[in-house]
């Protein structure tokens, strides 16, 4: 790991206040930063300010930029005041493999500060403050923090671990709701014109970010994915550990890269499943709590690269981390959830048949993208005929192995069951 230049503090484009880029910073501004930061937002009034920082703790847990606890004490307590914050930072000065990941957090800013509007409709944590310079795209954002495992909250349940419970189907459900009444709501206008202001749909723009595939390099990946599996069926389930499923899947993904613009183009072209969305609502980005008549209820934490997209990319963002049975099983009930929940939030009624298409079609390009998870789990996990299978200790101490692990088998499993390989076909009706 190699670090890059060091920014302490840089000047908000949406507040015009100096904010620290670390944690250490973040110490040395002290209350008085925290004063003038939440009373700009709205979240303190001028009549109160911090008066100490009580607690201030690095975490490093995932992610790209510097999280921390923050605790903090006010000169009075009011009405909704937290004192034990989260502190998300867009930079790791230390790491630049993790600071090149900082593009995600102007748009998180953005959706957070949308998020203090009143009727804004999902759980998200309470903003404090959260502010960007677009030019380093250095930021800060300050949010409740989420009281895990405490009261009716239910623990954090980390990503690609949902063999751990009795059913996850209730927690999808759950967040698909959400994901479809944020949906639902920017589609009825509901937002105002705030969404397309801060978070503009430019369906070019995000074919663009998508470069060829080098089809030669491409197809290196996809045998030696091939391989891996043959050699390790044993953290395979059987189907997808098949050598007549394995060779189709290698002769057809190549085609899938060939169509690559197409299907994109296809996949942004109806304007009724391009929404505000959350990209990756997978269960750990979460957290759930029971209504005292038993509903099972969630919020939704990291927004990074929050915006317009399509429904479809929405919705695998949310249950491609999930157990292949839950596929199998839950599927259509979620996506006739998500029709049920996005046209009563205001959005139009969607064709059932054609957004599982278009979840089909975003599923297959991401198996292309994922044809690099051999040598990810390698380099955690050396020796995987030592692993009993998928849910050994050594996958859940190693969580990059991990989540390699199950969400590629996650994208091979639909494939495989709901025959993918039928939309490279040259009858397709969208090749046509």
């Amino acid at each position: 790991m190699t670090q890059t230049a060091i920014i302490d503090w840089a000047r908000g484009d949406l507040f015009g206040l100096d904010f620290p880029a670390h944690p250490e910073a973040l110490q040395s501004g002290g209350p008085e930063f925290l004063t003038r930061a939440f009373r700009a937002s709205g979240a303190l009034g001028a009549d109160n300010r911090v008066t100490a920082i009580t607690g201030l703790d690095e975490w490093m847990l995932g992610g790209t930029g510097v999280k921390a606890l923050l605790s903090v004490a006010y000169e009075r307590d009011e009405p909704g005041l937290t004192y034990d914050l989260f502190v998300k930072f867009s930079r790791n000065f230390r790491d630049k493999v993790r600071d090149s990941g900082s593009y995600h957090m102007p748009s998180e800013v953005r959706l957070a500060n949308l998020s203090r509007k009143a009727g804004f409709p999902v759980v998200v944590p309470h903003c404090y403050f959260a502010d960007i310079q677009q030019d380093t795209l250095t930021g800060i954002l300050i949010t409740e923090r989420i009281a895990y495992d405490q009261g009716a909250i239910e623990p954090h349940y980390p990503k690609c671990m949902d063999h751990l419970l009795p059913d996850p189907s209730p927690h999808y459900r759950a967040l698909i709701t959400n994901l479809a009444r944020l949906s639902g709501e920017h589609k009825s206008g509901r937002l105002g014109d705030i969404v397309e202001r801060d978070f503009p749909f430019d369906a070019d723009r995000l074919i663009a970010r998508r470069p060829p595939f080098d089809l030669p390099l491409l197809a290196k990946r996809i045998n030696r994915l091939a391989e891996f599996i043959l050699q390790y069926p044993h953290l395979f389930p059987a189907h997808i550990a098949d050598r007549g499923f394995l060779d189709a899947f290698c002769a057809a993904a190549p085609l899938a890269a060939e169509h690559q613009t197409q299907i994109l183009r296809l996949l942004l072209a109806r304007p009724e499943m391009i929404a505000l969305c959350h990209m990756n609502a997978n269960i750990d980005n979460a957290w759930f709590w029971r209504e005292p008549d038993g509903a099972l209820r969630s919020g939704l934490i990291d927004w990074g690269s929050v915006g317009q997209m399509s429904v479809a990319q929405s919705i695998w963002g949310c249950l491609g981390a999930a157990e292949p049975e839950t596929h199998d099983r839950h599927l259509e009930g979620l996506l006739d959830l998500f029709i049920a929940e996005y046209a009563q939030a205001g959005g139009p009624m969607l064709d059932r048949g054609e957004l599982a298409q278009h979840v089909e079609m975003h599923v297959m390009l991401s198996a292309l993208h994922m044809t690099t998870a051999p040598p990810a789990i390698l380099r955690e996990v050396p020796d995987p005929a030592e692993a009993a299978d998928r849910y050994d200790p050594v996958f859940t101490a190693n969580e990059t192995a991990r989540v390699q692990l199950k969400v590629t088998i996650a994208l091979l499993n639909m494939w495989s069951r709901r025959d993918l390989g039928r939309h490279l076909r040259a009858d397709a009706v969208w090749r046509r």
